[in-house]
């Protein structure tokens, strides 16, 4: 963060005891602590562990997981639940938190969920230019490399293998 959010002006790192160096405006004389997104990402995945769920959107032909902005006053678990319902018509039976990561780009705290579901049957909205059920060694294989969808399934794929999932 460079400009305070409340008048504009220029911060300044500053000293702040029991924090370090905290953004700092001089015209309100105030800390400004980071500001930044809040979204989920999910690993949809069969109860049964044999499949897994990836997305192709915005004219990309990369396969992503299905993912989206946390809204005000919701839950991450709230908002992936909601978002994998919106884009892919899947209701989750269980979900588990799998890790976060701070994407640069968007200014965004990713929070990643494995979200297990019973059915198969896609019902994808416009946000979804097409999906495809993979093996969990295919998709493994299939997802975006160097991408963060892929450093999320990625560590799924581990604790599969480990059998802590």
């Amino acid at each position: 963060m460079k400009y305070c959010l409340e008048c504009g002006s220029k911060l300044e790192l500053k000293f702040l005891e029991h924090e370090g160096d905290i953004p700092f405006c001089h015209t309100c004389n105030a800390y400004r602590f980071p500001v930044f997104n809040v979204a989920c990402s999910m690993i949809i995945v069969t109860k049964d562990r044999k499949k897994t769920l990836l997305v192709q959107q915005y004219k990309k032909k990369k396969n992503i997981l299905v993912a989206g902005y946390v809204n005000k006053k919701e839950s991450a678990e709230e908002a992936a639940k909601r978002e994998i319902m919106e884009e892919v018509g899947l209701q989750v039976d269980k979900l588990i938190f799998n890790q976060t990561s701070y994407y640069d780009k968007s200014n965004t705290l990713m929070i990643n969920f494995i979200a297990f579901v019973d059915q198969i049957q896609v019902c994808p909205n416009d946000e979804i230019d097409s999906f495809q059920w993979f093996t969990l060694d295919e998709a493994l294989h299939n997802i975006a490399e160097n991408s963060l969808a892929q450093k999320f399934y990625s560590l799924f794929y581990e604790k599969v293998k480990h059998h802590e999932i």
